[in-house]
């Protein structure tokens, strides 16, 4: 990989110095900066068919930007782009799938850079191109675009992170600054304090705070092969410390909602992000404040909380021609420069990464954005980490909120998540390889992985879950290997949104990826390779086929419908498919075969709680 891009940065190098013989502008510097002269107008000599992937709700916009782009540039350059909806979620593990089969030109989120570039979907921009990110963008969104010394994307928005939105009649402009300010008034008012601290993006950023670090390494294929952290230390302590403050304070709600502003017991502060502008204001109105986050004490000292910080991105693919290749930077740099990103915070109410937009009197009048602004001294550039970690660094503040907060109790919880990082190298492959089910089902939360078996068949692998709880609406996705790297959603999407439960009811989770894991089937059914099924002198087999039977609504109870048994036939009732469980008459575990007296169509029923046997 580093050869072939050392081979397309030269080739680019060569399009560049033509271009520039030829009177145009470097084709990767901004279409907006000076040239060396221009193509007489209406004159195309570089036409290109593109795909450009964006989130649906910029579609449109992005079609009439590049309507632009082709009607302003004067380098000649025209594009015929189809634009498609796909989320900066989805982008990366599409653009993995198959680069080549990818876009152009994508938008991902910057916690997906890093397997961006070691999976060869995004390039090294050249030297006109990375000044242009440098020059134009905040300090922080070029640092989510950076791999060593190198640019390898162009900053879209600046506006992944939280801050405060809170209730000006209940909470002050001065009790907003600190943890024990903002305790204080909701206690006063009988208001909560909502803060998603069982969530790794939130309670990161009290250590963050206090100057403990979190990064993790990868290899030149992108494997995590280290991390760096130092959560387990006495500053560690500090920001547990914090967190317990707020726990503990009878007043904490675990919702990062602006909904909780009108919940039952409404919330009289809410740490969220700017995705929850609109809904913020449309409840408080005129009564909105923002803030960045507070400051707490700890043994007479003042500690300000951190947080996460970043935003969305736009990569362009790598192209074996170099021509091409330097007309999609050219476009790149246009759908990100000012004006564009301007438009968007317009219409989609994104927050701009570069710096002019960003001084917008609109812009500038943001409550979310102008909060986000006075956070950002105090946050972290959210790069790459071990799917795991998400799971792993939640369970900080879930063990914080079952202990007393003593030191010792805070100093274990620590030494626990620093043990839980460290496992994640020692894994066997198969663990690695394992997928499980994931969800809210019985109020779990999110915190149990459901493991899932392979058939013991040829063929695609399939591979069910154990037999599951279900009400409807409750979400789950499919994930493997324990994180969130890999994992299956709506429609089987890698990805995709959470998959919602229908209806009441156990189930059993019936998965069936492709072979390169681009898709999935996901159902949920009523049986069950490894649930319990009939075999012997069954619908005219001979002891060579399982009929599995359905789930009843008791979760213990399964049955058959419309069974065919000649008269003296025999059978047996099993699970997986082998004889390691198994019942025969009189309920018997391992038990005679049962005998049926006469022929005739039936329905059998299995009690699996006492392995009787009904037959009517």
């Amino acid at each position: 990989m580093k050869k072939k891009l050392l081979a397309l940065v030269l080739s680019l190098a060569m399009v560049v110095a033509m271009l520039a013989g030829c009177g145009k502008k470097d084709t990767t510097s901004n279409s907006t900066s000076g040239s060396t002269g221009s193509t007489p107008s209406g004159e195309t000599q570089y036409e290109y068919d593109i795909t450009v992937w964006v989130p649906e709700a910029l579609v449109k916009l992005t079609e009439t930007q590049i309507a632009d782009f082709n009607s302003t540039n004067t380098d000649g350059i025209k594009v015929n782009a189809t634009v498609a909806p796909v989320s900066e979620a989805d982008a990366t593990t599409q653009m993995l799938t198959d680069v080549e089969a990818g876009a152009d030109i994508f938008c991902f989120v910057q916690d997906q850079f890093a397997r961006l570039v070691q999976g060869g979907a995004v390039g090294r921009l050249g030297d006109k191109a990375a000044e242009f990110v440098k020059t134009n963008n905040d300090e922080n969104s070029v640092a989510a675009v950076t791999s060593g010394d190198a640019i390898y994307a162009y900053p879209m928005t600046s506006d992944n992170g939280y801050f405060c939105f809170y209730d000006k009649r209940v909470v002050s402009d001065e009790d907003i600054k600190t943890v024990d300010g903002i305790i204080a008034a909701c206690k006063k008012a009988g208001k909560t304090f909502c803060f998603d601290l069982e969530n790794g993006f939130y309670d990161a950023g009290f250590y963050f705070g206090v100057g403990c670090d979190s990064s993790w390494v990868t290899d030149d294929d992108g494997n995590f092969i280290s991390v760096n952290d130092t959560f387990n230390s006495d500053k560690g302590l500090i920001a547990a410390k914090g967190m317990y403050q707020i726990i503990s304070s009878g007043v904490w709600n675990g919702s990062s909602e602006a909904e909780q502003f009108e919940a039952g017991i409404p919330a009289a502060v809410v740490v969220t992000g700017p995705w929850k502008t609109e809904v913020a204001q449309k409840i408080l109105g005129e009564n909105l404040g923002s803030a960045k986050l507070p400051t707490y004490t700890v043994d007479g000292k003042e500690y300000q909380i951190g947080s996460f910080c970043g935003g969305k991105m736009m990569g362009v693919k790598p192209q074996s021609d170099a021509t091409k290749t330097a007309c999609l930077n050219k476009l790149a740099q246009y759908l990100t420069g000012e004006k564009c990103q301007t438009e968007r915070f317009t219409e989609a109410g994104f927050g701009p990464s570069n710096k002019v937009a960003q001084q917008a009197d609109a812009v500038k009048a943001d409550p979310g954005l102008k909060a986000l602004a006075e956070q950002a001294p105090f946050a972290k550039v959210q790069c790459s980490v071990h799917g795991k970690w998400w799971d792993i660094a939640k369970a900080i503040a879930t063990s914080i909120k079952a202990s007393s907060g003593t030191d010792a109790e805070l100093k274990e919880i620590n030494q626990t998540y620093y043990d839980a990082i460290n496992a994640v190298f020692n894994v066997t492959s198969d663990e690695a390889n394992a997928f499980s089910v994931i969800g809210g089902m019985n109020g779990d939360g999110w915190s149990t992985d459901i493991p899932m078996t392979a058939i013991a068949e040829a063929g695609d692998a399939t591979y069910y879950s154990e037999l599951i709880k279900f009400a409807a609406g409750d979400e789950f996705k499919i994930r493997q290997g324990g994180g969130w790297d890999v994992n299956f959603g709506k429609d089987g999407v890698p990805g995709g949104d959470n998959i919602v439960a229908e209806e009441d009811g156990y189930f059993f989770v019936k998965f069936s990826p492709a072979a390169d894991l681009s898709t999935a089937t996901i159902e949920l059914v009523k049986t069950s390779y490894y649930g319990w099924a009939l075999i012997g002198q069954v619908n005219g087999t001979n002891w060579d086929t399982d009929f599995e039977m359905e789930i009843q609504e008791d979760g213990t109870t399964y049955k058959l419908e419309n069974v065919e048994f000649a008269a003296g036939a025999e059978f047996k009732v099993r699970t997986a498919h082998d004889w390691t469980d198994n019942y025969g008459a009189d309920g018997v575990k391992d038990g005679p075969n049962i005998v049926v007296e006469n022929a005739g169509t039936y329905t059998v029923t299995f009690d699996s709680a006492t392995g009787a046997v009904t037959i009517e």
